[in-house]
């Protein structure tokens, strides 16, 4: 019997409905399964042989409770080999922005692919055709004409970006495409970015480059609407990439390691004219592997799906 603790203030606060209640969910579910759950509703961190977690950490966040305690949970299951848990943003959103299935994505010891076990082996297809069907999407073909790049980027200090500074990749990563490609850019801005101004700043003196709806992010378009008549989107190593790939747009990531795009997109922006096309059906298989909504939370079926690579850890 595998012990679980459950840290309800990894959450950043009590507002976020969807936060709170998969973390009570899965606790739920991982009852049914007969293991044992332990709810940790303080700051104090245990020792048990699974630890769950909403979010993850970065060294470039404000100190702020729930933070700490996902670090100190994080660093103990490491000292102690055992696994953390981690409960991440849902890689099919853009389909449902108010995600009204509750898919989230669950993985083991770290939220990138190249650090983290996200349980996607053996693949069932089975899982991919469900999550298509209650979400209206399909793996559309490949689109080789188009018009312009996209360049979809990332909220600064979060896990994803790291200690990369977003103004200064864009920078770069501008500069790098007008060496190779005379097609129009397209900067988009992270919906949640407060700092728009500062990538006008930018790309306003560059011709051919422009910004998705610069007048303020709270009128946001829709990432569909910015992929309408694209040649190719890139992306340093975010959920963007995932979208414009299932929609059949070639996508170029500059962090591959970290992407969950890694398997097939392009990593040389110099190809920005000549992207390869790899077949993606193995791909988005092995990702819905890690999608899981709150039914499957609260049943146990994600957690029965999951505590099989407990069992496979290196935990004594």
């Amino acid at each position: 019997m595998n012990t679980v603790a459950v840290y309800h203030r990894s959450v950043p606060n009590g507002r976020n409905w969807e936060k709170v209640n998969l973390l009570r969910l899965f606790a739920q579910g991982v009852r049914t399964t007969g293991d044992s759950v332990v709810d940790v509703n303080d700051y104090q961190v245990g020792h048990t042989d699974v630890a769950v977690i909403q979010g993850w950490y970065t060294t470039t966040a404000r100190p702020r409770p729930h933070a700490d305690l996902r670090n100190r949970v994080i660093l103990s299951q490491r000292r102690m080999q055992r696994r953390v848990l981690a409960v991440d943003s849902n890689l099919f959103l853009y389909a449902d922005t108010d995600n009204p299935h509750h898919y989230l994505r669950y993985s083991f010891d770290d939220v990138f692919p190249s650090t983290g076990e996200y349980c996607d082996r053996p693949v069932d297809p089975a899982r991919w055709r469900s999550i298509s069907q209650r979400l209206g999407i399909e793996l559309r073909d490949y689109r080789t004409r188009g018009d312009h790049v996209l360049v979809c980027l990332q909220r600064q200090g979060g896990w994803s970006m790291g200690d990369v500074d977003v103004a200064a990749w864009l920078s770069q990563t501008v500069q790098t495409l007008v060496r190779y490609t005379d097609r129009p850019i397209v900067i988009r801005p992270h919906p949640g970015d407060k700092k728009l101004h500062t990538y006008l700043d930018l790309v306003n003196p560059l011709p051919g480059v422009t910004i998705s709806n610069p007048i303020r992010v709270s009128q946001h378009r829709d990432l569909g609407q910015d992929l309408i008549n694209c040649w190719a989107v890139v992306n340093h190593n975010s959920s963007p990439a995932v979208a414009a790939a299932v929609e059949g747009y070639p996508v170029f990531v500059t962090d591959p390691d970290r992407s969950q795009c890694w398997a097939i997109a392009n990593w040389d922006l110099s190809q920005i004219e000549s992207p390869e096309l790899p077949d993606r059906l193995s791909w988005v298989q092995g990702l819905a592997m890690s999608h899981w909504n709150f039914q499957e939370l609260e049943s146990g079926e994600c957690w029965r799906h999951m505590r099989q690579f407990v069992r496979s850890s290196s935990q004594s």
